[in-house]
């Protein structure tokens, strides 16, 4: 179990079973797993090409490519954010969100809903981890970014 540090002066910790978010590097076994979970959105957002013609009244549309992302937010402790040393070379554990973000490393993703998963291909953006009086612990946004499609089974 990971231990989160607190302000001032305590400890608690992260469940680390069942993930419902995890990322993995092509090719490396060292999955990262995402225990301190708040939330999570699921974006399918659709690009539309619109276009009037001179004898209608109304605009024709049709729906083009789409724009994916997983936006989260998250409890991190400092294994989840900077990498457990400890873990495979190259692996997702290893790296962290920082250092799959700052490596502009390509993530593999999967997102566990009851028996389905979504999955896919993406890159971590858009950390910004804060820490307050009111929220003792660091938390922090996450998107991935997708790269293509998303895969339900």
């Amino acid at each position: 179990m990971a231990t989160v540090i607190v302000s001032p002066g305590g400890a608690g910790s992260l469940a680390t079973s069942p993930p419902i978010l995890t990322l993995t590097v092509a090719g490396n076994t060292g999955d990262l797993a995402m225990p301190g979970l708040q939330d999570v959105t699921i974006n399918n957002a659709n690009d539309v090409f619109t276009w009037t013609q001179l004898n209608a009244n109304a605009k024709q549309q049709v729906a083009t490519t789409s724009t994916n992302s997983i936006s989260t937010n998250l409890v991190v402790d400092s294994d989840v954010f900077f990498g457990d040393g400890s873990s495979t070379a190259g692996s997702a554990a290893l790296l962290g969100l920082l250092g799959l973000s700052d490596a502009k490393t390509r993530v593999g993703f999967t997102i566990n809903i009851g028996a389905k998963t979504i999955s896919g291909f993406g890159y971590v953006t858009g950390l910004a981890p804060s820490v307050s009086a009111d929220s003792p612990v660091w938390v922090t946004p996450v998107t991935i970014t997708v790269d293509g499609e998303f895969t339900a089974a």
